[in-house]
């Protein structure tokens, strides 16, 4: 796992943000055990304190779950899946909306724009 950190946004988030990113596209499945912490802080050279928060966030926020003597685990619950894909995929939409509005395009132009490159006819 390769990852390069932003200084401008907390090292966890990021890591959080990779891990959650992975899962949705299918490079990390519904049931996979995730590395060790000692393991994920080696690789990517953080504190193992970061990546322990990482995991307990994680599974706060449901995504996750810990089998003692075991290890993490990716939920396989669907539903906090899915959910979890939607909410990154309005954080992206909500991100294009503010800055194609900052353009002064109107909500005409901004369907329009999109439907051409949805179309293909925006190369």
């Amino acid at each position: 796992m390769s990852l390069k950190f932003d200084e401008n946004l907390p090292i966890y988030i990021q890591i959080m943000d990779y891990i959650k990113k992975k899962t949705v596209i299918g490079e990390i499945k519904e049931g996979d055990k995730l590395p060790s912490v000692r393991e994920l802080s080696s690789d990517l050279k953080v504190n193992p304190n970061t990546v322990s928060r990482v995991y307990q966030e994680l599974e706060r926020e449901g995504l996750t779950y810990t089998q003692r003597g075991m290890g993490t685990f990716i939920t396989e619950d669907k539903d906090i899946l899915y959910s979890l894909k939607k909410t990154m995929a309005r954080d992206i939409v909500s991100k294009f909306i503010y800055q194609i509005k900052e353009l002064h395009f109107s909500k005409d132009e901004i369907l329009a724009l999109l439907k051409e490159e949805i179309d293909g006819d925006g190369e």
